[in-house]
């Protein structure tokens, strides 16, 4: 699982940063997802090592401009590139109608299938490798957040061990792979989990952008090994956070302390932290380190690594 940040600014692009845009690449399945899709995303991706061939995904978190500006644009490319087999659109009451009026206007028209679901807090996407769900965050309009949930994997079968105990190949090492308890033609009882390397723990990221600190966003990242969280004003400037119902930097290190995640990354930065500002971007992390230590600041087309974690057998 490897997070790109395509677009981290908040409202408007900046001459370093692009407006909302993060990027889910799962090299296992040759897949990539999006999180929100603001204006000129599909430049950014051409700048990147993702594929849009391999875009299958898209998660929106409201209606803002901001976050879905460069929707259209980018389905309407990848329907011209003619490389791109299907895409699902996850978002809110009203994205279809938003999309369905552009393609009218435009005259567009798709060459591949698109199918937008509307969703409301749960689980709104599963399959035998992931999880997704989403719950509703506190913002000016309707916004949800997402949680990612990779479902934890067996550990490695020690085949030479199985052999060593004249355990007869075939169907048995399916179910001895899969950690199951089987028996034997000769009565013995082979406990699979034995067999097996440590449990690789399934990763867990989640997404909250636009929200003022709410338990919203608390209850999608618990335990997370990555919270991806908004961090659009100073503590110095929380009325206005408090009034536009966007988040600090240290209401993003709340919601990940709370929320005992691993790892903070922060992203969506007012422009107005700009360098030679009476307070920058530099500040910011300093106020959430203070409250979360283990928080990074994203900036345009940053790749993070989401590690694994195995079971401790011990």
């Amino acid at each position: 699982m490897q997070i790109t940040f395509l677009g981290t600014s908040s409202g408007v692009p900046t001459r370093a940063r692009n407006v909302s845009s993060v990027a889910l690449r799962l090299p296992q399945r040759s897949e990539v997802w999006l999180f929100d899709c603001g204006e000129g995303t599909q430049h950014q991706i051409l700048r990147s090592e993702l594929r849009i061939s391999q875009l299958s995904r898209i998660f929106i978190t409201h209606l803002h401009g901001d976050h879905i500006f460069g929707l259209m644009g980018l389905l309407a490319s990848c329907g011209l590139a003619g490389n791109v087999e299907k895409v699902d659109i996850y978002g809110p009451s009203g994205l279809n109608e938003y999309l369905q009026a552009a393609s009218r206007y435009s005259h567009t028209h798709f060459s591949y299938p698109i199918k937008v679901h509307v969703v409301k807090p749960g689980i709104i996407y599963q399959d035998d490798e992931f999880t997704v769900t989403c719950g509703l965050l506190h913002h000016r309009i309707p916004a949800f957040g997402y949680r990612i949930a990779e479902k934890d994997k067996t550990g490695r079968f020690d085949v030479e061990a199985a052999k060593a105990l004249n355990i007869p190949s075939g169907p048995i090492y399916g179910q001895l792979k899969r950690g199951e308890t089987v028996t034997l033609e000769d009565g013995r009882i082979i406990d699979g989990s034995t067999l097996c390397g440590p449990t690789e723990i399934g990763r867990k990221i989640a997404y909250c952008t636009d929200t003022v600190y709410c338990d919203g966003a608390v209850q999608l990242a618990e335990n997370a090994d990555v919270l991806i969280h908004e961090a659009t004003f100073a503590h110095k400037d929380a009325e206005m956070a408090f009034q536009r119902l966007h988040s600090t930097s240290t209401m993003a290190a709340q919601t990940a302390y709370a929320a005992s995640v691993r790892k903070l990354i922060m992203t969506h930065f007012s422009p107005r932290y700009a360098p030679g500002n009476d307070i920058d971007l530099k500040d910011l992390l300093q106020e959430a380190k203070a409250i979360f230590p283990n928080t990074i600041m994203a900036h345009d087309f940053m790749i993070y690594d989401v590690p694994r974690r195995r079971e401790n057998k011990n």
